[in-house]
């Protein structure tokens, strides 16, 4: 499926408008950018009659919306995060540009005159963000003022040309009978995060990109006790609950001049003096997850996050990995573990861009002090349930709980 452009393209490639060639609007772009004005009706009609181009009224503000695109917001792609249901947009160069919206990336229509333009739009943004991006800092990831997550790769590191990739803040927050008719959950399912939330069981969510990970988590928090205190980590805002008490905090980037970031791990350890009833750490990704481990066992219950894995399984893993990068030993981060976290709700997402949990899994350590994640219940495509012997252990934890 292809999208249709919010303007008509010359061959030449730039947007041309009201009969003008696409040329022309280009070299009163330049004009206007060789000046440094900012851009108005009057000074569009200006650039206009030195083009020896009419100067109509409708004209000039054809033009000028024009140019606003590139000026702008995300420029030619601002239509496109304003989409309903628009959950990323991938730029791969000039000539492609794809949609996201649940369904499986679309390809759209959106095209940039030249690999110029991209470039020049990445580097707008990224100065927007106080960040630097050029070609001795060819890559930026920040967090634009509307909460969209940006990160770009200028080319010839990135190929077919400059890759800018567009992360949307969900506008609203799904609630548990919202997933359930979309078919992220069945009503069983719903039913045992419901207690799982209410029993203050630490839990992870874990997933591969794109599987739901926050929205899930999201509304998970939603369903915490209204007189608790929930304190969120995270690397970029993204968690909305529908909760009247949210405190969030937000890790912070080097600026242009290399200073002044502030890592997850520092924010971690603030929120554990900020008297949290729940503490939650968006993606746990790094170093962090050694203070967040330390959290859990020090009388903060339900303590929660997510985290990037293929399986359920790996889980352990994933976080022996993270831990021993961060200085703490293999035999420590498993007893950590161990005592930490009950709990991992996996999600999948399939070839058609559909998402379901796929399994509710229990840890369990061996004789050997190792932690290994085994499922308790899992949902297959078809809606079959499937109950597993590590169910008793998890009824037995909520019992406790």
């Amino acid at each position: 499926m292809t999208l249709a452009s919010p303007l008509a393209s010359t061959p030449s490639g730039t947007p041309g408008v009201r009969g003008l060639p696409g040329e022309v609007v280009e070299r009163v772009r330049e004009r206007l950018a060789r000046d440094g004005s900012v851009l108005s009706p009057a000074l569009v009609a200006r650039a206009l009659r030195e083009e020896g181009r009419p100067v109509g009224d409708a004209t000039v503000l054809a033009v000028l919306d024009a140019l606003r695109l590139d000026v702008l917001g995300a420029g030619p792609l601002e239509p496109l995060l304003r989409l309903e249901g628009a959950t990323d947009v991938l730029v791969n160069g000039p000539h492609q540009v794809y949609l996201e919206r649940g369904e499986g990336l679309e390809l759209t229509d959106v095209r940039f005159p030249d690999e110029a333009a991209v470039r020049r739009l990445a580097q707008r943004l990224a100065s927007s963000g106080g960040r630097r991006l050029d070609d001795a800092s060819p890559y930026v990831d920040l967090r634009l003022a509307d909460g969209t997550r940006f990160h770009a790769v200028l080319a010839p590191l990135a190929r077919p040309g400059t890759v800018l990739s567009f992360r949307v803040p969900r506008n609203r927050v799904f609630s548990m009978d919202e997933l359930v008719s979309l078919g992220t959950l069945c009503d069983e399912g719903a039913d045992l995060l419901r207690l799982i939330v209410e029993r203050r069981v630490a839990f992870l969510v874990s997933g591969g990109t794109g599987s739901g990970k926050t929205t899930l988590l999201s509304a998970l928090l939603s369903l915490v006790d209204p007189g608790h205190r929930i304190v969120l980590v995270e690397d970029a805002s993204e968690l909305r609950p529908d909760h009247r008490h949210v405190v969030a905090l937000e890790s912070r980037p080097a600026n242009v001049e290399g200073a002044g970031a502030i890592a997850l791990q520092v924010l971690v350890r603030q929120a554990l003096r900020m008297r949290p009833d729940r503490l939650v750490v968006g993606e746990v990704r790094g170093a962090e997850v050694s203070d967040l481990l330390a959290a859990m066992n020090t009388g903060h219950d339900g303590g929660c996050g997510t985290i990037h894995a293929n399986s359920a399984a790996d889980v352990p893993a994933r976080i022996e990995a993270l831990a021993m990068a961060a200085g703490l030993p293999r035999a420590a981060v498993h007893s950590q573990l161990a005592s930490a976290l009950d709990v991992v709700i996996h999600l999948r997402r399939d070839a058609r861009g559909s998402r379901r949990v796929e399994e509710i899994a229990m840890l369990c350590r061996s004789d050997g002090g190792e932690v290994a994640v085994r499922p308790a219940v899992t949902f297959a495509a078809d809606g079959t349930i499937t109950t597993h012997p590590e169910a008793r252990s998890l009824e037995s934890r909520l019992a406790r709980r």
